[in-house]
């Protein structure tokens, strides 16, 4: 006779602990004890990218993380203030902040505030204020800048260009 799996089914009450608390999700600012925790006290272990050269993320902002084996195609990605991509990303975007981290890889045009490379990009870069390259990452393409940050091992080529700063009235009129 085969017993039932307690995955499955009716659980107790009484002696299930996993019901006595929810888990907390991951990134909800809390820990696996329940207790909260500061974004800015993560270390590159914890946080997976490096806090302290991570610029400052305004809390509430939208956020859209393409997690790792996801392939997002022949999109247009709007009023999104952070894109973390995990994946791959086929796409026109305008942003705040842009994160690729070392397995993802977008490939479109962008124009961003700051982006964070250390995967691949490739396409039309226009980031406005500032641009890190970290030493996995690999940017190919026509690339304009504000300011720029490589680590060594870091790649960059096609056309590259200072002076992505944001047009001004005058220009317009």
């Amino acid at each position: 006779m085969a017993t039932q799996s307690p995955f499955f089914g009716k659980r107790d009450r009484d002696t299930d602990s996993l019901t006595s608390r929810p888990a907390p999700l991951v990134g909800s600012g809390t820990n696996l004890s329940g207790t909260p925790v500061n974004p800015s006290s993560l270390t590159a272990q914890q946080g997976g990218l490096n806090a302290a050269a991570a610029p400052a993320v305004k809390e509430g902002g939208s956020k859209l993380t393409v997690g790792p084996n996801i392939k997002l195609k022949g999109v247009e990605i709007t009023d999104c203030d952070t894109l973390v991509v995990e994946g791959l990303v086929e796409a026109t975007m305008d942003s705040r902040l842009m994160q690729i981290a070392e397995q993802g890889a977008f490939k479109g045009s962008a124009e961003i505030d700051i982006a964070e490379i250390r995967g691949v990009f490739d396409g039309s870069l226009t980031v406005r204020e500032k641009l890190v390259i970290h030493s996995t990452g690999k940017v190919t393409g026509k690339i304009r800048y504000g300011k720029i940050v490589i680590e060594e091992g870091g790649q960059i080529s096609g056309e590259i260009s200072f002076g992505a700063a944001k047009p001004s009235l005058q220009a317009a009129a």
